[in-house]
């Protein structure tokens, strides 16, 4: 979609813009990717119209900038503000017999108190208020920017939320209740009846093959087992890296049903490494989305940023959330783009282990150990740590934490405005905060970062390459038999074995509760998964689990 308003931008045919606002779930970052690039065209004098059935607080964030917005007349908004949970699993735990026996380092690094904590820390809640005043002020900003009013306005039209269609009018939300086909005659009114509406504009053109006969069906067929049409790779290239989800170690599975989300540091580190030595690859944007994970993917990931660093213009994008591991990485570089509701820092460790065997007395099991050597068992979920072993692993620990700090310190240098333990101690910000204390450097999207490297990189002319591609829907199929070695060939995003589990047993246990409860269902399924990753790496750099939702 950005790439299709900033085409719009610069086309002389392009007289104004149509957004119809369906059922798209954007995140934060991405409502303020969308808004400047809406912003831009009403800066090179091109109306943009937005008409929709239903708008939520982002949604309204984001169509606030438009030159006229309306709504159909049975239309509601739900601008009522922004509201966040977080869950905790002490009680279930303590319930089942489970104790958990975590350590951290720096006092606001709270990623653990979903399991240890009945509710959050005064650490942990003082941190969430600053985010949430931060974002919030953000929004407030941009819809006073958008309808011209204050921003004291634009908070007094929040807190008496929600609205129908018609008070929307009448409070001065919105500027139009009408139904879709009226929305079209007033742009034939404004621009003629000759005026062409291209839906299609900027879309690449498709194949497209008959299903209705066995011909065409043969022909669909030919055309998957053809695989994807070679690369053309004499043009300038800027190339996107995807860090998007949890970091992991290893490499991941396609699926023929899209991803889970899923970071896994080896195809990483192929793609960056291969980006580094393409020599039609004349820079590089690594886009991170993600909440952190384990601390040696990390470190593999960021020593394989390194070497593009060295190469070529590199630069970091941060979407919704680059905190923790996220963080990490992108200390690979040194200039870093992030929006003002990005959620990033989080500099911290977290380890420990759950002692189970209560919970298994419970349903008549027991187990019987036998080891060689004095800490083979540290890890075992037979008992919590020892004093001993508590001290040996907050050592561990400590030893990740001050590697943690001297990345960020050397990455960032004089550019940060506080002592690195004043910033670091598991303190989580917006992207605004963190453009204050020097930990990022510009804000900005995607589309910015790609236009900061174009311009190191002296390019006028040039394609936006992913790497790695996806693969099409044979090379998953079949794998390696219908694999091309020389093309990018792994998803950076994949299905990996362990989330698989995490899914089947959680389908298993608690099926009911999505129906109920769906929302609070993912978080919940999002901190075991987490309990998964922490239990296999022992130690990790992840940050603590906010779910913000809307009212609808």
């Amino acid at each position: 979609v950005l790439t299709r308003m900033k085409k719009a931008r610069t086309d002389d045919r392009v007289k104004a813009v149509v957004l119809l606002l369906r059922n798209a779930i954007v995140g934060s970052a991405q409502v303020e990717e969308l808004r400047r690039e809406i912003d831009r065209l009403k800066q090179s004098g091109k109306k943009v119209y937005a008409h929709a059935d239903r708008l939520t607080m982002r949604s309204y964030v984001l169509l606030s900038g438009a030159s006229r917005l309306s709504l159909v007349p049975t239309a509601d908004i739900w601008i009522t503000g922004i509201y966040a949970e977080s869950p905790y699993l002490r009680g279930l735990l303590d319930m089942i017999g489970v104790v958990p026996d975590y350590m951290t380092c720096g006092d606001y690094k709270s990623a653990a108190e979903i399991f240890m904590r009945k509710g959050p820390s005064p650490q942990a809640q003082e941190m969430l208020d600053w985010l949430m005043d931060s974002r919030f002020d953000t929004y407030l900003k941009l819809i006073a920017e958008g309808r011209g009013v204050s921003i004291e306005q634009a908070r007094k039209w929040v807190d008496v939320g929600l609205y129908s269609a018609k008070r929307a009018k009448e409070a001065g939300l919105i500027d139009a209740v009408e139904y879709r086909q009226d929305f079209v005659a007033y742009l034939k009114k404004e621009f003629g009846d000759q005026a062409v509406f291209d839906k299609k504009y900027g879309k690449k053109k498709s194949t497209t093959v008959d299903l209705s006969s066995s011909f065409g069906l043969l022909a669909l067929w030919a055309q998957l087992l053809q695989g994807p049409a070679k690369r053309k790779t004499a043009r300038d290239q800027i190339a996107i890296v995807y860090v998007d989800g949890p970091i992991v170690p290893g490499t991941g599975e396609d699926s023929l049903f899209g991803t889970s989300g899923i970071a896994f540091s080896t195809p990483i580190r192929k793609a960056l490494d291969r980006v580094a030595n393409a020599p039609n690859v004349k820079g590089v944007v690594l886009r991170i989305n993600s909440p952190g994970g384990s601390a040696v993917a990390s470190e593999i990931i960021l020593n394989a940023a390194k070497r593009v660093k060295a190469k070529k213009p590199f630069v970091v994008s941060m979407g919704d959330v680059a905190g923790s591991g996220g963080d990490y990485v992108a200390c690979g570089t040194d200039m870093i783009f992030a929006d003002a509701s990005t959620i990033t820092g989080s500099i911290g460790v977290v380890g420990g282990k759950f002692a189970t065997t209560a919970m298994w007395n419970k349903v008549g099991i027991t187990w019987h150990a036998t080891q060689r050597g004095a800490r083979a068992g540290i890890l075992s979920s037979a008992d919590v740590f020892s004093p001993e072993e508590r001290e040996v692993i907050q050592s561990w620990m400590d030893e990740i934490y001050e590697t943690f700090k001297s990345h960020v310190v050397a990455a960032r240098g004089k550019r940060l405005k506080k002592e690195i333990d004043q910033i670091a101690g598991g303190r989580v910000y917006t992207g605004q905060q963190a453009l204050e204390l020097g930990l990022i450097d510009r804000i900005g999207g995607l589309e910015d970062a790609i236009a900061y490297v174009a311009k190191q990189a002296k390019l006028e002319k040039y394609e936006v390459r992913v790497v790695p591609r996806p693969k099409n829907f044979v090379e998953i199929l079949f794998g390696d038999l219908a694999e091309s070695k020389d093309e990018d060939s792994q998803l950076s995003i994949a299905i990996g074995a362990g989330e698989r589990r995490a899914a089947s047993i959680w389908e298993l246990a608690l099926p009911w509760l999505r129906g109920l409860d769906a929302r609070r269902v993912r978080a919940i399924r999002a901190a075991l998964e987490r309990m998964d990753l922490i239990q296999r790496e022992g130690a990790v750099l992840m940050m603590p689990e906010v779910v913000f939702r809307e009212a609808r």
